[in-house]
């Protein structure tokens, strides 16, 4: 299939890092169905963007903290499918959606532990696997993890624990979908200016220097810096790599 046959689904595409990943896989040439979980105008706005780059595009709602909808979410997929694409299956799953919080180890509730747990591990777990039948031959299964799964911050215990989670989970699909043609890789990055965790980097100057200072390259990232890497996972140049973890961080800690 050329690209402009192509459909990849991204988890999280109304806004941040999902939202350029969606459009830096539009720019390739691929149709894109982006999932939003509160604001849907955002995701409709996203939608209309790839739509002027002259790809089809879709949205659904998706709420990965509810676990017990996700086979209600993967047939509203099928329906998308065949209604925009008049297709059964798609080629790229982007599993991006997330939340974010820093707690201090010794003040997680279980109810918090849960809902990181749905949200970053259990959701991505199946609704990967509920999405395997759809995707096809020669497709490519990105999980967005964290540059804290390699260093640590303090309050980011549970959700790097989560994103250590996927990571291993990650390596498994590569062994067990290649058979399928399927490819499965890991994109971790750094310290980016968006509005994740409360917009914690673009709402504090002072961590936003420190966190600069710590990267050779002396900034922090921007979704742009990781949108474009997504796009070349799911390109035809970067058919070959497999099971790995991508590290897009400018180096921090390094």
């Amino acid at each position: 299939m050329s690209a402009a046959q192509k459909i990849a689904l991204v988890t999280g595409g109304s806004r941040g890092l999902g939202k350029e990943m969606a459009l830096s896989l539009a720019r390739k040439g691929i149709d894109v169905i982006i999932t939003y979980r509160a604001n849907e105008e955002e995701a409709s706005n996203v939608v209309a963007s790839m739509q002027q780059l002259g790809r089809k595009a879709a949205v659904l709602h998706l709420d990965m903290s509810r676990f017990q909808d996700l086979d209600q979410f993967v047939n509203a997929i099928k329906g998308t499918l065949q209604t925009v694409w008049q297709s059964n299956s798609f080629d790229f799953l982007v599993n991006n959606a997330g939340m974010g919080a820093t707690v201090p180890f010794e003040q997680v509730t279980e109810d918090l532990f849960d809902e990181f747990m749905n949200v970053h591990f259990k959701g991505v777990y199946f609704l990967t696997q509920k999405c395997i039948p759809l995707l096809n031959h020669g497709g490519r299964i990105i999980n967005i993890s964290s540059g804290t799964t390699r260093f640590s911050n303090p309050g980011y215990s549970v959700y790097a624990s989560m994103k250590g989670a996927i990571e291993v989970f990650t390596r498994y699909l590569a062994k067990e979908l290649g058979t399928k043609g399927i490819a499965a890789n890991v994109v971790a990055p750094g310290p980016i200016e968006t509005d994740f965790n409360n917009a914690a980097i673009r709402n504090n100057p002072n961590m936003k220097g420190i966190l600069s200072s710590l990267t050779p390259l002396g900034r922090v990232g921007t979704s742009e810096d990781i949108g474009g890497v997504v796009a070349f996972l799911c390109s035809e140049e970067g058919r070959w790599i497999n099971g790995q973890r991508i590290e897009v961080s400018g180096g921090i800690n390094s």
